[in-house]
């Protein structure tokens, strides 16, 4: 170990540290100075780089892994729902609209009432809303709030009014209104078709934006999570707002305000925005880059809008459908050729088996007739993908990434929706990793919780979450502890070509650390739910202390 130049800030020491560097992959310490790691080894040794102004923090036999990187969030969402109504843990329509009333007598009448996280799956019917059962309770409050999939939303009469939207309203490409039986819309709008209510929304300010980020930022340190990418908002919307998120972000960034590292991704459509700057991927520096396009090709399981080859088992007329950007293949084919020649890295949403072949053709294409590059294309979600074609994202090295937690959320009740033989490939972690394919690990935050041990628990027991299928749902699928973590951290890493900065605990990379309650290599995977962060450190400061 050669001599420390700068000195030491701040040391960790006997601990349990996993670093995922295959040379070294386990140590009981290492040293800090400034926000990067400037030594790993034993105890002994590191102890031996103390002065009279480091800082040590005895971890007492405490596991420590690499601040996890959340490889797919929407992080305004995030900050702005932990502060709006709270509908995920309903367990009824009836507690459902009584929420909603309560929080509607706590804002100023004219308020819109957003986002919400509703899970009709949790209800004893679980029959979608229709706006009449919340409209006596919220006369003078818009309401638009998104079931967990944010691909579904209710809004009640005062927002579809706002939204001019009546029984003349049609429907649009890739989207769907909900109606009664004599043509009236009954509030509910699917996929494409909520451009209708939210272009009534008013704007929202800079300083709303901060606000929200700086909430999101907080939260997400509880749980370990020193990085995330941004996929932004859900649908491809105005450039203006895409353009103020960016300056939310620069502003807490110019402030010191901004300890997570975001890397942001901006809507397919947009490409040329940022093309005609001559931004190419991961412009930016350690804490804030952009240069990804997130693009969709269908729209979600939960919402029957997932595009499969074959029709949903539940509904022989219905295989879902493409997003509002594919219905145009040929367009969304020019938009991704054009962003990819811009230098510009593609991220695609894509549940359905058949969406997911679609994005591969494509990508292909792409590869065949552009320069080669080391593009690491990449496909979010990557949910349902036929068995032929976990080879094809191997080969054009698209990485996978994936949102572990839905998979006990919607193993509910998703092979209802699908059938057993669908089944087996749904959230194929197994299958791509030995396929040789890279996984990075997100949590879909704010339609998921962003905590990184609950995707690390569902990836290892694929227990769904109402206790059913104990032994997991579709087994065969499960990965190892080593394995989650690792797409939770270099994975996703490698995704935001930040692979030689941060994902490891080793000299030279960003001190981007997570202090675990217990040692998730050690106890069953099925214990792995009770497990705590116990300290963040994000650039070698301590962001996070649970004591």
């Amino acid at each position: 170990m050669g001599r420390i130049e700068a000195g030491v800030d701040l040391i960790l020491s006997g601990g349990r540290i996993w670093t995922e560097c295959p040379a070294q992959p386990e140590v009981e310490a290492i040293a800090i100075s400034g926000n990067k790691i400037v030594a790993i080894g034993t105890t002994t040794d590191i102890d031996g780089l103390r002065t009279a102004r480091t800082k040590v923090i005895q971890l007492h036999g405490r596991r420590v892994v690499p601040g996890f990187n959340d490889a797919h969030v929407h992080f305004y969402y995030g900050g702005a729902s932990l502060r709006s109504v709270q509908l995920r843990t309903a367990k009824s329509k009836d507690e459902f609209r009584d929420r909603i009333a309560k929080f509607a007598q706590k804002i100023p009448n004219g308020e819109w009432i957003l986002l919400g996280e509703w899970d009709p799956q949790a209800w004893p019917q679980p029959d979608l809303p229709t706006h009449e059962l919340i409209d006596d309770v919220t006369p003078d409050n818009p309401v638009f709030v998104n079931r967990v999939d944010a691909h579904t939303m209710l809004a009640n009469s005062v927002a579809m009014k706002l939204g001019g939207v009546d029984r003349n309203t049609p429907d649009m490409p890739g989207g769907v209104i909900g109606r009664h039986s004599d043509g009236r819309p009954n509030g509910i709008f699917i996929d494409s078709t909520k451009s209708l209510i939210e272009r009534a929304i008013p704007p929202l300010t800079l300083g709303q934006m901060m606000t929200s980020l700086k909430a999101a930022q907080a939260h997400a340190f509880q749980f370990g999570v020193t990085s995330i990418q941004d996929m932004g908002f859900v649908v491809p919307i105005i450039q203006q707002r895409t353009i103020d998120l960016f300056q939310a972000y620069q502003q807490l960034h110019k402030e010191g305000d901004l300890k997570i590292r975001v890397a942001l991704h901006t809507p397919l459509p947009l490409w040329k925005v940022l093309a005609d700057l001559g931004v190419m991927s991961a412009f930016g520096d350690e804490t804030l880059q952009i240069g990804g396009l997130k693009g969709f090709a269908d729209g979600s399981l939960g919402s029957s809008t997932a595009w499969f080859l074959e029709p949903y088992s539940d509904n022989p007329k219905n295989s879902g459908g493409p997003s509002d950007e594919l219905t145009d293949p040929g367009g969304m084919y020019a938009t991704m050729s054009g962003g990819d020649a811009a230098g510009l890295q593609l991220a695609i949403h894509a549940i359905g088996d058949r969406a997911n072949r679609m994005i591969l053709d494509s990508f292909e294409r792409i590869t065949s007739s552009h320069l080669q590059r080391d593009r690491r294309f990449r496909i979010e979600h990557a949910q349902h993908v036929h068995p032929s074609d976990f080879t094809r994202f191997s080969k054009m090295r698209v990485v996978a990434s994936m949102q572990p937690y839905h998979c006990i959320d919607d193993g509910r009740w998703a092979c209802g929706r699908i059938g057993p033989e669908r089944s087996k490939a749904a959230w194929p972690t197994r299958s791509l990793l030995d396929a040789g394919v890279r996984l990075a690990f997100g949590s879909d935050w704010w339609v998921a919780p962003i905590d990184p041990l609950a995707g690390i628990y569902a990836a290892t027991t694929r227990r769904p979450i109402d206790g059913s299928h104990p032994e997991g749902w579709v087994p065969e699928q499960k990965i190892s502890v080593q394995e989650a973590v690792h797409a939770y951290t270099v994975g996703s890493a490698f995704a935001s070509f930040q692979e030689n900065v941060k994902g490891s605990l080793e000299p030279g990379k960003l001190a981007d650390i997570a202090v675990l309650s217990e040692d998730i290599f050690n106890i069953p995977a099925e214990d792995i739910a009770r497990v705590q962060v116990a300290t963040t450190i994000a650039g070698g400061e301590v962001v996070f202390d649970r004591d």
